[in-house]
């Protein structure tokens, strides 16, 4: 029977909060550091990945970033890449150290926005030996053009982060809109998504749906599809030609430098998040990978 234990370990200045999910196995085990969707908290999905993946016999850490859910930082509900990443390397440390995980066999699965920071922890750490990208949301500048109102919708987000920046650095304060909204035309997500506003889903008090205006500058330049020639571990992706942008998926399997496997499947995105037999499938395919390889 799989074991859950809320833990905490340092990153930089700060203390982040997660869960270590340990299998019902011997000692040490693979050890697998997990994360959702940007601006989420480890209850909205990373949790239930987490649990599937001690189910199937592997250690896995699913976490609050800097300034998000139960872990300290400001500003909070910030989107830093920069700081993801640094995060996912002290949940490497934390991992290896831990004496129920084999420090020698660590792997990193991302679902959605956490594929393009798992990739990059990957290329930064040569820890992480095996990587599963989830539903993965994997962009460079021509696919946020597209997403965002093309050269003019990018430009003007920038430009709104640039302002907000400046006022946060003026005054401490930082601006924020929803996250999701199906009324405001500023919100990061300006559509009704059922996953995020359903309380029966992801709709939960520790999410607060907010989005810092000032992180629009990093999200927007982060270029994952550049990593993929730099990603040397066996990586598999799961994913649905109905889920959110499959291209930049499809660019970034091709570029990949080592092993790559791709799984599609049916769903929308958000299916991926909670939903049957979506959850299972990508599991199940994580799982097997991680076994495989680590």
């Amino acid at each position: 029977m799989t074991t859950k234990r809320k833990v905490t370990f340092p990153s930089g200045d700060v203390t982040l909060t997660g869960n270590l999910f340990l299998p019902d196995a011997p000692s040490p085990s693979p050890g697998v550091v997990v994360a959702g969707t940007w601006t989420s908290v480890k209850e909205l999905m990373a949790d239930r990945y987490a649990e599937r993946l001690a189910d199937r016999g592997h250690a896995a850490l699913s976490f609050d970033f800097t300034g998000y859910g139960e872990s300290e930082g400001e500003p909070r509900d910030y989107e830093s890449p920069e700081l993801k990443v640094r995060d996912l390397r002290h949940a490497l440390d934390f991992l290896a150290g831990r004496p129920e995980v084999d420090a020698g066999r660590l792997g990193a699965l991302g679902v959605c926005a956490a594929a393009m920071y798992m990739s990059a922890a990957a290329v930064a750490d040569e820890r992480v030996r095996s990587l599963a990208l989830v539903a993965p949301w994997l962009h460079d500048g021509a696919i946020c053009a597209e997403v965002y109102g093309g050269a003019e919708g990018v430009a003007a987000r920038r430009k709104e982060a640039a302002a907000a920046r400046a006022r946060f650095e003026e005054t401490g304060e930082v601006e924020y809109v929803p996250v999701v909204s199906g009324t405001d035309p500023r919100a990061a997500m300006p559509m009704e998504i059922d996953f995020y506003l359903n309380p029966d889903r992801g709709g939960i008090p520790a999410w607060p749906n907010r989005f810092a205006v000032m992180a629009w500058e990093n999200w927007l330049t982060f270029d994952s599809i550049a990593l993929a020639p730099r990603v040397t571990v066996p990586t598999v992706l799961v994913h649905s030609e109905d889920a959110a942008i499959p291209e930049g998926a499809r660019r970034f399997h091709e570029a990949l430098a080592g092993p790559g496997e791709f799984v599609w499947t049916t769903g929308d995105q958000f299916d991926f998040y909670d939903q049957e037999p979506q959850v299972t499938t990508a599991a199940d395919t994580a799982a097997a990978h991680f076994s495989a390889t680590l």
